[in-house]
């Protein structure tokens, strides 16, 4: 069974910092496509930043410069640093493995973990 579970969230100032973690069991990170997503009330689930073949990294336009996406392979762990946090910044994070096997896709999701920019 893949389960991913998410960690780090909760009620932060604009202008401070969050690290989120996503500890992973039943897949190896290293050989698929990892990220984080994240969704806000009444708004559909984007990506934030992932980390594709080859190491490279993506990151959703708002968040460049401010968020870094990271990876312990020793730990089979994922892990989202957070600064310059904004009120837009707002919403439930999720962590995401993504496989492809025979064309066909696979996602997997863990349960979330809310982050609220508020003064």
């Amino acid at each position: 069974q893949v389960q991913l579970v998410e960690s780090g969230g909760g009620l932060v100032q604009p202008g401070g910092s969050l690290r989120l973690s996503c500890a992973a069991s039943g897949i190896i990170f290293r050989l698929y496509a990892v990220g984080w997503y994240r969704q806000a009330p009444g708004k559909q689930r984007e990506l934030v930043a992932n980390i594709v073949s080859g190491g490279s990294t993506n990151y959703e336009d708002s968040v460049k410069g401010r968020f870094t996406i990271s990876r312990d392979n020793t730990k089979n762990a994922l892990y989202l640093q957070m600064n310059s946090l904004k009120p837009e910044d707002t919403a439930v994070y999720y962590c995401n493995v993504r496989k492809i096997v025979s064309e066909t896709l696979y996602d997997y999701w863990g349960q979330g973990t809310q982050v609220t920019v508020s003064s």
